[in-house]
């Protein structure tokens, strides 16, 4: 059974239906959330996701309201914490760590802290039993990739195309896919570009996908009510699951 990972930027529309929509999707086929952390520079994310950022950030959310919703959600479906790595920095690791062991989080995505910045931070993550997810890039080189995920925990996520998410380009995989499975047993997901049209096809060959753009698309549709979203969001899920395991 292929693993679904679904992304939604936490505190919008507002904290409620975040907490609502989380629990939803966890009777819905998905098997881990990514609760985004709302920054005002995503640089790895698309315009979709960038817009929900910047308007959960004008709600007033704080990161406060991450950790009180992920004590409501996170004991009902695995989470991830997913942010950039500036709050992380100015917070500081070590309340990150806290709060994620205090409420069930089961470790954190990091997407602009590389490599060689993540190893100290690792080191303490790996030591309260949480995960720092690694990223695997299709430019990256068969040694680059075995020094990526040589102690990668929980799955690694493999990059689908260089660039920002909801892009939706295509790129051959297989290479990279081959590489990583020589030097780690470690679960692959595919994010970046995967909807309900692309799922089933990008899910060749690794274990699982990751999903963003498309479902908080519908989140930004002010012609929906909350309770639409949450319907519309979870028929969606669904479906995906579905098409990733014929």
């Amino acid at each position: 059974m292929k693993n679904l990972v679904a992304y939604i930027t936490t505190g919008y529309p507002d904290l409620e239906l975040t907490i609502d929509l989380a629990l939803s999707l966890a009777e819905s086929g998905v098997d881990t959330l990514e609760l985004g952390i709302p920054f005002s520079d995503p640089v790895a994310d698309g315009p979709v996701i960038e817009k929900a950022n910047l308007h959960s950030l004008q709600n007033g959310f704080k990161i406060d309201h991450l950790f009180a919703a992920s004590r409501q959600i996170a004991p009902k479906i695995d989470t991830l914490w997913m942010g950039y790595f500036n709050p992380f920095y100015h917070k500081g690791m070590d309340l990150f760590i806290d709060e994620a062991v205090h409420s069930s989080v089961s470790g954190f995505i990091i997407p602009d802290l590389p490599l060689e910045e993540a190893r100290p931070y690792k080191e303490m993550v790996k030591a309260k039993n949480l995960a720092l997810i690694d990223f695997v890039a299709p430019t990256d080189s068969s040694e680059r990739i075995e020094e990526l995920v040589s102690d990668a925990d929980k799955f690694i996520y493999l990059v689908a195309y260089a660039g920002i998410t909801g892009s939706g380009k295509s790129e051959s995989l297989e290479r990279v896919i081959d590489d990583i499975r020589n030097v780690t047993k470690t679960p692959v997901y595919v994010g970046f570009g995967v909807d309900e049209n692309t799922a089933q096809e990008k899910a060749q060959g690794v274990d699982g996908v990751i999903v963003g753009s498309a479902f908080v698309k519908i989140l930004l549709d002010e012609s929906l009510s909350g309770s639409k979203k949450i319907e519309k969001i979870s028929r969606l899920a669904k479906e995906i699951k579905e098409k990733i395991n014929p």
